[in-house]
């Protein structure tokens, strides 16, 4: 059984102050103590110490980054590294976010770098696919996954595709007033599925709430999901990982 993740991707947002009192509210309503889903924090690298100290003895809540360098150290100003934040007990960290993709020229060879460098320091890797509106009108969606697919996870062995998590974000969705129905959903989940391994987590990460937390979750190939917006409120992220 493939267990359940669901990620909250705080994206530029929460200080110090906020993200502690996010991290105190899910405490509060034990939900630490939650088994059979497996929680994750992907706060701003700012405020990661915070959240850690936070969290305290909650195991079952992990901690991820946003991005990272595939470079080990060295003169890149402004980049983090793994093993920066291997040192901060980071577990995952989420590389090829569609944001990342359109806004900042990412393209599948440096997501695949960033994998490959993610495993090399022992952090699990969720990776981002996504299709744009113009793609999905054009019919090309299992055309441009199965390339942003292959080339993002170019090169991994099975152990390392085994631990890599995939998150699907359907960009056509975001911001556009189109929303993907969980049977939409549930269909690229299920062609995606066939392309990894069947150990391998595929996340759905299109504007989840908990409107539609629960119609999601219970799709068959569909093993959690990457939280953006509702995220922030600690209340709407209780009532997803409820779903």
């Amino acid at each position: 059984m493939r267990k359940k993740i669901v990620a909250a991707n705080w994206k530029m947002n929460m200080t110090q102050a906020e993200a502690a009192r996010f991290v105190e509210a899910l405490l509060l309503r034990d939900i630490g103590e939650i088994t059979d889903v497996e929680v994750v924090i992907l706060p701003p690298f700012t405020t990661i110490p915070k959240v850690m100290e936070a969290l305290g003895k909650a195991q079952n809540i992990k901690v991820g980054a946003q991005n990272m360098y595939w470079e080990k150290n060295g003169p890149f100003t402004g980049e983090i590294s793994a093993a920066l934040l291997r040192d901060l007990f980071v577990h995952y960290v989420v590389l090829g976010h569609s944001e990342r993709r359109t806004l900042f020229g990412e393209t599948d060879e440096i997501v695949n770098r960033k994998v490959r460098a993610a495993h090399a320091a022992a952090l699990r890797p969720i990776v981002c696919i996504g299709e744009t509106l113009e793609q999905r009108d054009k019919g090309n969606v299992e055309k441009i996954l199965a390339i942003q697919l292959r080339g993002s996870l170019d090169g991994l062995n099975p152990k390392e595709l085994q631990e890599t998590v995939i998150a699907y974000e359907p960009v056509w969705a975001i911001g556009t007033g189109r929303n993907a129905t969980a049977q939409q959903a549930q269909e690229v989940h299920s062609f995606l599925r066939k392309r990894v391994l069947p150990e391998t987590r595929i996340l759905y990460g299109g504007s989840v709430k908990p409107q539609n937390a629960a119609a999601i979750f219970a799709m068959p190939d569909i093993d959690g999901g990457l939280v953006g917006g509702a995220s922030l409120a600690a209340k709407e992220f209780l009532e997803i990982l409820k779903a």
